[in-house]
């Protein structure tokens, strides 16, 4: 009987997938992989999800739930950088998982996995800080290649659903030229008093918004990556917001960059 890899999980005598060059200014380096959780009660899918992610050096599988219950326990007792939690749990909803994981470490990334995809199950999972949703039907979509997007300040979203979102977009602000044919749109929401950034804050949310991550941010900038991610979460608490996409947007909405 053939043996399997350890860690991949193939058979001896298969090829294994050459791993794709990573630049070491990049998170995910072997030395020190991403920290994924992953809770969804399908086992044959959590099994094909874990097995993706163990075949990559890039990533470590902390744990692995498949309830609420169970999966509160994972983050009582793990750090991580990437939280992958299906909607539908047998316990209930993983909405409930997204806010409490967004309370234990606001500076994780969160990417839902489901079969819902209607508009509103997609929205609350955002709205509540998640940056990343696959639906567990799709094709053509590489889970590790997700948790590596997020965790480098990208985003993960299955591509029929980001192009149905974008109609919709586009549906908005049809409708909106129609009712307001003059552009005379609402004035923004004004930030809080405790929404003003620093100088060095706006930079690098600007950053941000040209898509680049903490490590070129920190180069360009002659300071260390982990200095950019203080600023970061600095950011998060005064805008009140958990990830960089609803940091940008709440900046862009509002004149402060």
């Amino acid at each position: 009987m053939a043996m399997a890899d350890r860690r991949s999980g193939y058979a001896a005598g298969v090829c294994v997938p050459t791993p794709m060059p990573w630049p070491d200014f990049l998170t995910g380096q072997e030395t020190a992989p991403v920290r994924v959780l992953l809770i969804d009660d399908d086992e044959f899918v959590r099994r094909v999800i874990a097995q993706e992610l163990l075949s990559d050096m890039r990533i470590q599988l902390e744990g692995q739930a498949d309830s609420i219950r169970e999966g509160r326990k994972l983050l009582a007792r793990h750090e991580f950088d990437v939280l992958m939690v299906d909607l539908r749990l047998s316990d209930g909803m993983g909405f409930e998982l997204i806010s409490e994981a967004r309370n234990h470490q606001s500076n994780g990334e969160i990417i839902v996995i489901s079969a819902l995809e209607d508009d509103s199950h997609v929205l609350r999972a955002f709205e509540l800080g998640a940056t990343g949703y696959l639906l567990k039907n799709a094709w053509l979509q590489s889970f590790a290649e997700a948790v590596l997007h997020v965790v480098n300040g990208g985003a993960a979203i299955t591509p029929r659903l980001a192009r149905r979102l974008l109609h919709r977009l586009n549906n908005n602000h049809r409708h909106a030229h129609q009712d307001d044919p003059a552009g005379n749109a609402p004035p923004p929401r004004q930030p809080g008093r405790d929404a003003t950034l620093t100088p060095r804050e706006s930079e690098i949310l600007r950053f941000v918004a040209c898509g680049y991550v903490s490590a070129e941010i920190g180069e360009r900038l002659g300071i260390t990556w982990q200095t950019v991610n203080v600023h970061i979460k600095s950011i998060y608490k005064k805008l009140h917001v958990h990830s960089r996409a609803q940091a940008v947007n709440f900046a862009v909405h509002t004149g402060l960059i």
